[in-house]
């Protein structure tokens, strides 16, 4: 689904990113975890193309980012509050990017249905724009509308982050469901428990570079917390 070879990126002489070669298959769930300035969102924004590499490529679906746009026909992506329009109530949000994809008012209705729990009667029927809301709640109204596009490729950053546990809870579910049914999805978190509970597979980035891509199993998270007490 998704091949990177030789991908860099500078700025005034310091490379943030520097990932020789990574393959993501079409179905896998991939966590992505490091600490800050890892280079994780610049990874993430050079597979969207919203930064340009210093050098190589990143390919999806064997096609250049940078020569098509076909692939943001299949790609839905949340990485912060930037990627929403703030002064939109959430329905008219959600109804905004559901024609962006062909859905009628009943889609969208019925598609907003399918996260009532996740939203806990907390984004719909507010009576308030996007940007009055918590940053835990926009965090819910930009995965929601990530996931409307029926995305065969899903990028989230940091999606738990600014959550309380129930909503955690309920998001590692909703992640668990879209895994389910086919989704290739890129995660970044600090949270190791629930990126590795979620995740087929860990990277690990410092520094820009791969340091460690193993697969998840019962002594992942031991391996993960050795790493970052040493």
């Amino acid at each position: 689904m998704i091949e990177v070879r030789n991908l860099q990126k500078r700025y005034n002489g310091v490379t943030v990113v520097d990932i020789p070669a990574l393959a993501i298959n079409k179905g896998e769930t991939i966590g992505l975890v490091g600490n800050n300035g890892a280079g994780k969102t610049t990874f993430f924004r050079m597979i969207l193309d919203l930064i340009r590499p210093s050098g190589g490529e990143v390919l999806s679906k064997d096609t250049n980012v940078r020569s098509s746009e076909d692939w943001k026909q299949y790609t839905g992506s949340h990485l912060d509050e930037g990627f929403l329009i703030d002064y939109l109530t959430p329905e008219e949000y959600f109804n905004f990017i559901g024609k962006l994809n062909g859905l009628t008012p009943g889609d969208v209705q019925a598609f907003l249905e399918r996260f009532q729990d996740f939203f806990n009667g907390e984004i719909l029927a507010q009576r308030k724009y996007i940007r009055d809301f918590s940053k835990g709640n926009q965090k819910k109204v930009g995965v929601a509308a990530a996931v409307m596009s029926d995305p065969e490729l899903l990028i989230l950053d940091e999606p738990f982050a600014n959550l309380d546990p129930s909503s955690q809870i309920r998001l590692k579910n909703l992640l668990k469901d879209l895994k389910r049914q086919g989704i290739t999805m890129l995660i970044s978190s600090h949270d190791l428990s629930h990126v590795i509970e979620v995740c087929d597979r860990i990277v690990l980035l410092e520094k820009g570079k791969v340091v460690e891509d193993m697969k998840t199993n019962e002594t992942t998270l031991q391996q993960l917390e050795s790493y970052f007490t040493v």
